[in-house]
């Protein structure tokens, strides 16, 4: 049974860093898409940046694509999100998906199938606030 655990959300400053992982149990990683996706309070979660471990090929919202980047350690069956220059806006629970039908682009992670993928995380909270 494919299992998802979020790690490492924290309280951080505007402008600052922070690393979360997704431990992946159960699979092998590279046979599935691995999504990570927030909701902040009051609105729609959207899907942030997604990944395919088996090439390594990414999706990014438009709105972190040059301040955070996903990755994937296959050995360690972890997929991570760093996240530099942080802003109040991204505030929010962060979740980490998995999905072995889908690919890392839009119509998957941010578009109208985003709330389908297969198996969730719990979620691990991220501040950003002075």
């Amino acid at each position: 049974q494919l299992q998802l655990v979020e790690s490492g959300g924290g309280l951080v400053q505007p402008g600052g860093s922070l690393r979360i992982s997704c431990a992946v149990s159960g699979v092998t990683l590279e046979d599935y898409t691995i999504g990570w996706f927030r909701q902040a309070p009051g609105k729609e979660r959207e899907g942030v940046a997604c990944i395919n471990p088996s090439d390594s090929s990414t999706y990014y919202l438009a709105s972190v694509q040059d301040r955070f980047a996903i990755s994937g350690d296959n050995a360690k069956n972890t997929v991570y999100l760093e996240m530099n220059s942080l802003k109040p806006e991204d505030t929010g629970v962060y979740y980490c998906a998995a999905d072995a039908r889908y690919g890392p682009s839009y119509y998957y992670c941010s578009g109208p199938v985003r709330e389908e993928w297969d198996y969730w995380g719990q979620g691990t909270q991220v501040t950003v606030s002075s």
